[in-house]
């Protein structure tokens, strides 16, 4: 019984929230949330008594939303003006889609008046149709008028208008045709290209790696990237990266030798006293202790080491006046180091996390190519870096 009015309770708690809530929205003129709010407190149990106050706030706020969105509608339509043809479609939308959210749960009695709520229902079909019409015709022009100009930023504005278009109204004339053609010209079509101001020879599959802008994944909704000119293409920009400097180091074997002994357990002795007699415990028992043996290495370390340090710069160039940007200095750095060791002598004498350095070998050193190649797959995450944290367009 007390849990079955402790759930009553909390309902009844929770739906007084809901209810306050519906009211405080519909005072604040959010019509639309105020409606939202009533309809899913009447999905369920609609025609009961403790549901009767979202009736009400339903019936208002419907009334309050479509009288001001008429209104609204009636001076927007006198005005005339062709930036207005968006707010006037979607208002109709609005009021047809506010029906449609009410419709399912109708009818709602109001038990106290003996009647259902009132909710004057329009079709609004007809002003749909006309104000996506009146709206796709503007868009259209506008966007055929505006590809007369040579703004990148224009024709990103209009690929956004047509995409809008053929979105409300489907295969509208030859918008996708448009829409294809305000890409293209929206596009900054970057030409990628690899300097070598050093005297050493740059690896072919570095130069192909550093290039492959497919592999940064870097081209976005308006930057393509070309590591070859293409054909009817006019590139904006050039990304060019200068190989300044190539420091390669000698290829070094450092040597290192150590002594280290210890005392280890090696079985139980008899325990016996100064005079080397056994000791006994009381009962008469041999004691036994420890016997500690020593045991000694000798450690001979190897080191193996060689390092290579690219230095560059990354220009930004305006093709079209020729003109330097920006340039991003850069620079990075590989090293190859094995380190291995041979021994002689008991190896427990030294700590545990050395012996892995005993299963060690001496390895071939790579080549200066490919210690260069190295240090690009580095160079390659910094140049990416470089380009994602600066635009060609402030």
């Amino acid at each position: 019984m007390k849990k079955t009015l402790l759930l009553f309770l909390t309902a009844l708690f929770i739906l007084s929230c809901g209810v306050k809530k519906t009211q405080s929205l519909l005072s604040e003129g959010d019509y639309d949330a105020a409606i939202d709010r009533a309809v899913e407190g009447l999905r369920s149990n609609k025609n009961t008594k403790g549901k009767q106050d979202y009736v009400y706030l339903l019936e208002e706020a419907f009334a309050k939303a479509k009288d001001r969105d008429l209104r609204n509608l009636d001076l927007l339509s006198k005005d005339g003006n062709p930036r207005n043809y968006e707010i006037i479609y979607n208002t109709y939308l609005q009021l047809n889609n506010r029906q449609e959210k009410i419709r399912p749960i109708l009818p709602l009695p109001l038990l106290n008046k003996g009647r259902n709520a009132y909710f004057p229902f329009d079709n609004y079909n007809t002003q749909i149709i006309s104000s996506r019409n009146t709206l796709s015709k503007y868009l259209y022009d506008n966007s055929k008028a505006l590809m007369l100009t040579n703004d990148k930023q224009i024709f990103r504005r209009v690929y956004d208008d047509l995409n809008y278009l053929n979105q409300i109204n489907p295969n509208y004339k030859d918008v996708l045709k448009l829409i294809d053609e305000a890409r293209f010209k929206g596009t900054d079509f970057i030409s990628v290209s690899l300097r070598n101001e050093t005297n050493m020879v740059i690896p072919s599959a570095l130069q192909n790696d550093l290039l492959d802008f497919s592999t940064y994944g870097m081209n976005d909704k308006w930057t393509v990237y070309h590591n070859e000119k293409q054909k009817g293409i006019y590139y904006d920009y050039g990304l060019i990266m200068n190989f300044r400097d190539i420091n390669i180091s000698p290829e070094q074997i450092k040597e290192k030798e150590f002594y280290n002994e210890k005392q280890i357990k090696d079985g139980l002795k008899t325990l016996v006293d100064n005079r080397g007699n056994v000791v006994k415990d009381s009962l008469g028992n041999t004691i036994k202790v420890d016997n500690l043996k020593t045991i000694k290495i000798r450690v001979y370390e190897f080191n193996q080491f060689k390092a290579c340090q690219i230095t560059a710069k990354v220009d930004y160039v305006d093709l079209k006046t020729n003109q330097l940007l920006e340039s991003f200095p850069i620079s990075s750095e590989f090293i190859f180091e094995n380190r291995y060791a041979t021994y002689k002598g008991d190896k427990r004498a030294t700590d545990v996390e050395y012996y892995n350095y005993f299963d060690r070998r001496p390895i071939p050193f790579p080549t200066n190519e490919q210690m260069v190649y190295q240090t690009g797959e580095d160079l390659k995450a910094k140049l990416k870096s470089i380009i994602t944290q600066n635009g060609f367009r402030n």
